[in-house]
């Protein structure tokens, strides 16, 4: 890619800055929202390698698309088409999608990669792109940023479609944010937030337990129901 590296370079670290003041502070911040004590986001090292041109092979007319989410739900997208590029001497492809009225021409890329679930946050990463007419972009990894569902379960997140799973190790971008919120796939992810069923004691488990006294309610008033 063209540019100024050190330009570059200084523009990432701005940007990422910002991010953290708007996590730390801002009341629309996932942090802030969801009352989670906040640390600084993890990113990889800048690298340009994963700064890469890509060009829009669109699809006519765009389809509409069903991302299944965290909760179990399918997000109504329209899928644009496909980008294509050359990532580590690999020729790849991401799906590329609109989110609907009130984005304008923000669009965004939902992906996984091999570091997902490891060195990045299992349920996928996000890119965002703004919409262009020559439809070639300056797809830059580095950028790939966590859905708020990373940092506590009160966000509604899509989950990247099975054909964005790239075959190569993206270490760049943001990385996980806490290992105890890092499920290894999307639906690791969906398993975490569904409710435990209880499994039924053996029979002479229940024989035993049959003349037991119940155990006395624990004093200092009911539990508060978990904030969502």
């Amino acid at each position: 890619m063209s540019g100024d590296p050190r330009a570059w370079r200084r523009e990432l670290e701005t940007e990422r800055a910002m991010k953290d003041e708007f996590m730390a502070r801002h009341p629309e911040s996932p942090f802030v929202a969801g009352r989670v004590p906040f640390h600084e986001l993890v990113y990889f090292p800048p690298d340009p390698a994963f700064r890469v041109r890509a060009t829009l092979e669109r699809v006519s007319p765009p389809a509409e698309a069903f991302l299944r989410t965290n909760r179990d739900n399918q997000a109504v997208m329209r899928y644009l088409g496909d980008l294509a590029f050359e990532l580590r001497g690999r020729s790849l492809r991401l799906r590329l999608y609109h989110a609907g009225e009130g984005v304008g021409t923000s669009v965004f890329v939902p992906f996984r990669d091999a570091t997902s679930g490891k060195e990045s946050y299992g349920a996928g990463r996000y890119l965002t792109l703004e919409l262009n007419e020559n439809d070639v972009y300056d797809l830059d990894f580095n950028r790939a940023f966590n859905p708020y569902c990373a940092y506590t379960d009160d966000f509604e997140c899509s989950f990247p479609p099975a054909e964005n799973d790239l075959p190569v190790g993206v270490r760049a971008g943001e990385r996980v944010w806490a290992a105890e919120r890092n499920p290894r796939t999307p639906s690791s992810a969906l398993l975490a937030r569904a409710p435990r069923r209880s499994v039924p004691a053996p029979r002479a488990h229940r024989a035993r337990r049959a003349g037991a006294r119940p155990a006395r309610r624990p004093t200092g008033g009911a539990a508060r129901p978990r904030r969502r």
